[in-house]
């Protein structure tokens, strides 16, 4: 099995990761917000649209 952050070979102790550093920086992800599952459910819908309104055009 390998780390599926940075591809190395798994350490037991860190299992899935590699290390804690890879082990935080997923963690990371899931706290920011970097990793979501997608929903259907209508309310989740609004709030996020709720939320886009609340911020504004995004500027490119």
């Amino acid at each position: 099995m390998s780390c599926p952050i940075c591809r190395k070979p798994t350490e037991h102790s860190f299992r899935p990761f590699c290390s804690k550093r890879c082990a935080d920086l997923d963690l990371s992800q899931w706290l920011s917000g970097g990793y979501a599952l997608p929903s259907a459910d209508q309310e989740d819908l609004e709030n996020a649209l709720e939320e886009a309104e609340k911020r504004g055009p995004t500027e490119h």
